[in-house]
C-alpha cells in the first residue's frame, strides 16, 4: 500500500491528524456547546485547541518514534485501540475519562464489564482502532539524523511557546474548563489519569491510621444494619415524592424515615469510603467495620458488590459463600444477602452487632437483569446496553423496577429484624452515589463531583427503628459521614472521635 518510504516528521504529523480527526469530536462538541463559536474570541479559542493538539501530539509522536521506533509504533497502535473504546463510552454514556472514571474501569470485575458488550463497541473498535492500526503498522518510516531531530524538536517547542504567548487570552477559558477538556483529550486523558489514579491509590494503600480506642457503654443487645445501595438516586423513590409507586412496602412500615442526602462522590469506591469514614480528609483513617471489630463489636459484612476499602474483620461473605446458604430464584439477585441471616445473627455471642449489606441492585447498564421477573412492575423496559437507543420511558421503567426490588429487600430485612425480639435494631439504607438516566444526555455515573448533575449526587438515606428508645433529629439534609457517628451512637460506643452533632439521633 505504501510504496514509498515516508519521513518521520510527516509520519508524526499524519498520525497526529488522524488522532485529532477520529477521536476528538466529543472534545469539540463540548467546546462548541460552551463557547460562542460565532464570535472572534470563540473562533480563536477553538482554533487554539486544534493547533495546540495537532502540534503537541505530533511532537510527542515524533520524539517517541525517534527514540524507540518499534516500541513507539506498538504503543501508538495500542493507544489507537484504547482511543476507540474510550470514544465509544464517551458517546454512548456521556462519560469523561478523568481519574475517577479510571478508578471505575480498574475496579470493574468481569461480570460488570461484560454487561457493556455490544455490536456497536466492536464496530467502533474495528473502524477507529484496528483499521488505523493496520495503516500505521504498514507505514515505512525514514529515520532522521540526530541533528535533524534536534532542529525539528526545538523548532516545534519554540512554535508552541510563541503560540501560547500570542493566544494567552484563550487559555483563560481552557483553564476554566480544564477538568472536562482533560477528560476528552486522546490519548492523554487515560494515560495521565491512570498515573494520577495509581499515585492516589498508593497513598490510600498506606496503613490505615487507627482511631482512638473505644469502649462499649452498656450491655443492651443491639443490632445496627447498614445497607449500602448501588447507584440509587432518591429522585426515583416514592418515599421522596416520586410519582410512581416504587416503595409500596416500605411506605406501609411504621418507623421508616427518609432524609434528603448527598453523596461525596459519583463512583463506588469513593462513595463507599465516605459512608464508612468518620470525616472528610486526605488521610486514610480506620473505617467503621474495622474500628468496631477491633473494639469488640460483632461485625458481619455480606456483599454482592466490590469496591469497598480493606475490610479487616473475621466474618466477610461474598456471593460464593452466600450461595451455599441460598435456595430458589432469588439466589441470583441481591436477596441472597438475606440468606441464613437470622440464624447467623442469633449465633453471635456478643451484645453489639454491626451488619453491613453491600448491594448491587441498581447498577447499569443492564438494569433489567438486576431483579427477578416478578418485579417487572413497570413496562416496557430497556434491554439494550446502549442506553441511548432505548426510549426514556423504557430506561426509567427498567431502573424503577430495581427500586421496587430494593423496596422488597429492605422490607424483608426489616421483618427479619422485627423477629429478633431480644434485640433493639436499626437499619440504615444509604447509596454510594446516584445515577443519570439520559438527563442532559448523560447515563449512569462517574462524572466528577464538582460538575456532576444532581441525579448523580442526590441519594436516599432511609432509617428504620425497632422501638422508641431512640428518636431522630429533624435534619433537612444528611451526608454519608452521618452514618459513622449515628451507628456509634445507636450501639452505645463511647469514643473520643464520636461527634454528637453528626449523629441523627437525639440525646
Amino acid at each position: 500500500m505504501f510504496k514509498n518510504n515516508i519521513k518521520l516528521s510527516y509520519v508524526s504529523l499524519i498520525i497526529s491528524c488522524v488522532n485529532l480527526a477520529l477521536y476528538h469530536l466529543p472534545l469539540f462538541q463540548f467546546a462548541t456547546d460552551n463557547l460562542d463559536y460565532k464570535s472572534w474570541d470563540g473562533i480563536l479559542t477553538l482554533a487554539s485547541l486544534v493547533v495546540i493538539l495537532l502540534v503537541l501530539n505530533a511532537l510527542i509522536f515524533y520524539i517517541l518514534l525517534f527514540i524507540a521506533p518499534f516500541i513507539g509504533r506498538v504503543l501508538l497502535i495500542l493507544s489507537l485501540n484504547i482511543n476507540a473504546i474510550a470514544v465509544y463510552f464517551i458517546f454512548t454514556y456521556g462519560v469523561i475519562i478523568d481519574k475517577t472514571m479510571i478508578g471505575n474501569v480498574l475496579n470493574t470485575n468481569y461480570e460488570e464489564s461484560s454487561s457493556f458488550f455490544s455490536f456497536s463497541l466492536i464496530l467502533y473498535l474495528i473502524l477507529l482502532g484496528v483499521i488505523p492500526s493496520i495503516l500505521i503498522f504498514k507505514i515505512k518510516i525514514v529515520k532522521v539524523k540526530l541533528k535533524t531531530f534536534l532542529v525539528h524538536t526545538g523548532a516545534a517547542l519554540l512554535f508552541v511557546l510563541i503560540f501560547i504567548y500570542i493566544n494567552s487570552s484563550s487559555w483563560l477559558w481552557i483553564d476554566k474548563n480544564s477538568k472536562a477538556l482533560g477528560g476528552l483529550v486522546m490519548p492523554w486523558s487515560y494515560i495521565v489519569n491512570t498515573s494520577r489514579f495509581y499515585i492516589h491509590k498508593n497513598e490510600e494503600n498506606k496503613q490505615q491510621i487507627l482511631l482512638p480506642d473505644a469502649t462499649i457503654g452498656n450491655d443492651k443487645k443491639s443490632i445496627a444494619v447498614l445497607v449500602i445501595g448501588e447507584s440509587a438516586r432518591s429522585k426515583n423513590f416514592s418515599l421522596y415524592g416520586y410519582g410512581k409507586e416504587t416503595n409500596p412496602l416500605l411506605s406501609k412500615i411504621e418507623s421508616v424515615y427518609s432524609y434528603k442526602a448527598e453523596s461525596c462522590a459519583t463512583y463506588t469506591t469513593a462513595g463507599v469510603q465516605c459512608i464508612l469514614e468518620h470525616k472528610d480528609g486526605s488521610e486514610s483513617y480506620e473505617t467503621l467495620p474495622n474500628y468496631l471489630f477491633r473494639n469488640d463489636v460483632e461485625v458481619i459484612w455480606r456483599t454482592t458488590n466490590w469496591g469497598e476499602p480493606a475490610v479487616k474483620i473475621n466474618n466477610y461473605q461474598g456471593r460464593a459463600a452466600l450461595e451455599k446458604l441460598c435456595e430458589g430464584e432469588g439466589c441470583g439477585y441481591d436477596e441472597i444477602l438475606l440468606s441464613g441471616l437470622r440464624a447467623q445473627l442469633l449465633e453471635s455471642k456478643k451484645n453489639k452487632i454491626l451488619l453491613v449489606l453491600h448491594t448491587s441492585t441498581s447498577h447499569g447498564p443492564t438494569y433489567y437483569k438486576k431483579y427477578p421477573p416478578k418485579f417487572n412492575k413497570f413496562t416496557p423496559v430497556c434491554e439494550n446496553v446502549e442506553l441511548g437507543k432505548c426510549t426514556q420511558e423504557e430506561l426509567i421503567n427498567a431502573y424503577d423496577n430495581t427500586i421496587v426490588y430494593t423496596d422488597f429487600i429492605l422490607s424483608s430485612l426489616i421483618e427479619e429484624l422485627k423477629s429478633l425480639k431480644e434485640y433493639k435494631s436499626t437499619m440504615f439504607y444509604v447509596s454510594d452515589h446516584g445515577e443519570s438516566l439520559g438527563e442532559k444526555n448523560l447515563y449512569m455515573h462517574g462524572i466528577p463531583a464538582s460538575i456532576a448533575p444532581n441525579e448523580q449526587l442526590e441519594i436516599p438515606f432511609i432509617v428504620w427503628l425497632s422501638d422508641a428508645t431512640k428518636t431522630l433529629k429533624n435534619n433537612e439534609v444528611l451526608y454519608q459521614h452521618n452514618v459513622f457517628h449515628s451507628i456509634l451512637d445507636f450501639l452505645a460506643i463511647e469514643s473520643p472521635i464520636y461527634d454528637e452533632n453528626m449523629s441523627i439521633f437525639k440525646k
